[in-house]
């Protein structure tokens, strides 16, 4: 990754986050083109936006379009959920971030975990998972991570951006349970070049955070 005073290329890396639920329209659009104008990898946005968004990022191009099922707690059944996914694809999304069933997880019923994501991942586009590795015991985060990868998800999320801000040890710990098998996307108040480098380098491939635009122009602007 070359990198102009030690610091990398952020576009490739971030997904722009559009989930305030107070969020205009207008609002929106305007992340929509800096999206594409900046080429982020990622448009995250939730599905009462997802036409929109669609609509406004025009055809598939580097910034892929992605719908949150379930989000942010995951607190529908796994019927609901498909059909979310289901809804989701047909209106264009290209990624897929899904909060998945705890409570399962919870009562040791893995299986039960696993399948509902197998069912989603059949939709035929790349799934990633909202995990909790702040509230997940060690033990419940490793199983999670083993059944989300055996269920065929591409990436794993270390949380669904509420709560204290993501630290370094967060997906230090997520990525050294993948071994490599899939991606890490880091969310939670990433606001600044700094955390953003920091989490790269404790393993994170992707970065959700709501200031996209801000961060590269900070890095533009420390690069001069």
């Amino acid at each position: 990754m070359e990198a102009k005073n030690d610091l990398p290329d952020l576009s490739p890396l971030i997904h722009q986050a559009a989930l305030n639920p107070h969020l205009s329209i207008d609002d929106l659009n305007k992340l929509c083109d800096a999206s594409r104008y900046y080429s982020f990898s990622g448009f995250c946005t939730n599905l009462s936006r997802l036409t929109a968004a669609r609509e406004k990022l025009g055809p598939p191009s580097q910034t892929k379009l992605i719908a949150v099922i379930a989000f942010p707690f995951g607190f529908i059944t796994s019927k609901q959920k498909q059909a979310e996914a289901e809804w989701a694809v047909e209106r264009g999304a290209e990624e897929l971030e899904v909060v998945p069933n705890f409570l399962a997880l919870t009562e040791e019923k893995t299986e039960a975990f696993a399948e509902e994501l197998a069912g989603i991942c059949e939709t035929g586009i790349p799934v990633r998972v909202i995990l909790d590795t702040v509230n997940l015991h060690p033990e419940k985060l490793s199983l999670a991570v083993e059944a989300a990868i055996d269920a065929g998800v591409f990436s794993l999320q270390n949380g669904n951006g509420f709560g204290r801000n993501v630290l370094s040890s967060d997906i230090h710990q997520l990525s050294k349970l993948t071994r490599g098998r899939c991606e890490v996307k880091a969310v939670g108040g990433v606001k600044t070049v700094n955390q953003v480098v920091e989490l790269i380098e404790a393993g994170a491939t992707k970065i959700g955070t709501t200031v996209g635009p801000q961060l590269i122009q900070s890095l533009l602007k420390s690069t001069k």
